[in-house]
């Protein structure tokens, strides 16, 4: 395991939070039945993007800093009856996952309800692609896909505990009823780590973007539960890095987002592209950009959708790709290619082909 990797793992659990947790014995050694909202499918509290890390104050009752795992939001509910595994969306995702499902049956008392990430390691880092294997395998290989790329569940938040609804409690308090619940847990079963350090913070996301981690995120300690509403903030971790321009959307004259390329194994394959570029982005690209020759190996029309895929298209314009382009990207990557958009930065003249390096 490299170091960003295995230090990950050792992250201190919590701070010390000036709240008393709620004892093992505020719950019935019976659990009543969760509440129907509970029960499952959850809706979950969602986070809004923001481009600084807030103050520690900035937040009702202050801010709680956690990392952005790369990975599916998954909502586990364990009742007395059954453990069932809901995705943000509403699906159920308990065959896609059963390591995780097995775990949370023996681990998790009935009656409790967890908030957290599904994600995947892979060579010392998180793997996306793995995940979504998951999703596409036929339930019959699953089983290969567990033994070959076993999931783990990060855990965040805890929603309902002995059959009772903690949503109306403050976030301080709930975090400190589950780093009891999590104090007896083994892999792969694990507690999301937190901090009200934004120093602390900020090293993290410096230190463990190698393994995957998007950024941080940051929660009110003295707020409820909002099922569907954005009121923690994420902050991605961002960072510049050498792409080739393949090609663009527009024309070579006026380009209004720049398709991103690297080579593997000696092809010239799309690993992203821009958010729409600004004016003056537009003419620093126009000004070096040239007409790709007839071995440009890319179609004239590139779709919508992340990679270049979807149902929609557009039309593509090929470009020679001898341009090397800095880009400024987030951690979330899928076998090389990027996933989220890109954003311009600037040309690099000084700069060959060559220095790009290839997708391994």
């Amino acid at each position: 395991m490299s170091r960003p990797a295995a230090a990950l793992r050792r992250l201190p659990a919590a701070p010390r939070l000036d709240v008393v947790p709620l004892t093992a014995g505020a719950f019935p050694a019976h659990p009543p039945d969760l509440p129907p909202e509970l029960a499952g499918p959850v809706a979950v509290q969602l986070a809004k993007p923001t481009r600084s890390l807030p103050a520690p104050s900035a937040l009702p009752g202050g801010c709680l800093y956690e990392p952005k795992w790369d990975g599916y939001r998954l909502v586990v509910v364990r009742t007395a009856r059954s453990t069932r595994l809901w995705s943000k969306q509403g699906r159920d995702l308990t065959d896609r996952f059963p390591d995780i499902a097995a775990a949370a049956l023996a681990q998790l008392p009935a009656g409790t309800v967890v908030d957290g990430e599904v994600v995947v390691w892979h060579d010392d880092r998180l793997d996306f692609g793995l995940l979504q294997r998951r999703m596409v395998t036929a339930p019959g290989r699953i089983a290969a896909q567990v033994a070959a790329a076993p999931a783990s569940y990060v855990a965040f938040d805890l929603l309902a505990a002995g059959g009772a609804d903690l949503r109306r409690r403050p976030l301080r308090r709930r975090r400190a009823e589950l780093e009891r619940l999590a104090a007896h847990w083994a892999p792969p079963l694990q507690l999301s780590p937190v901090t009200t350090d934004p120093d602390e913070a900020r090293q993290w996301s410096a230190d463990f973007r190698a393994a995957g981690v998007e950024g941080l995120v940051a929660k009110g300690a003295g707020t409820r539960y909002a099922p569907g509403r954005r009121e923690w903030v994420k902050v991605k971790s961002w960072e510049t890095t050498e792409v080739l321009a393949g090609g663009v959307i527009g024309s070579l004259d006026r380009p209004s987002q720049l398709v991103a390329a690297r080579y593997r194994d000696g092809e010239l394959v799309v690993v992203g592209r821009t958010g729409p570029l600004t004016p003056a982005a537009a003419e620093e690209l126009a000004a070096v950009l040239t007409p790709a020759g007839p071995d440009h190996p890319w179609p004239d029309r590139i779709g919508t959708g992340r990679f270049g895929g979807g149902r929609l298209s557009v039309p593509l314009t090929r470009v020679r790709p001898d341009v090397v382009v800095e880009v400024s990207a987030d951690a979330a990557l899928q076998a090389g290619v990027f996933r989220h958009p890109l954003r311009f930065v600037r040309t690099r003249p000084d700069l060959q082909a060559d220095d790009v390096p290839p997708i391994g």
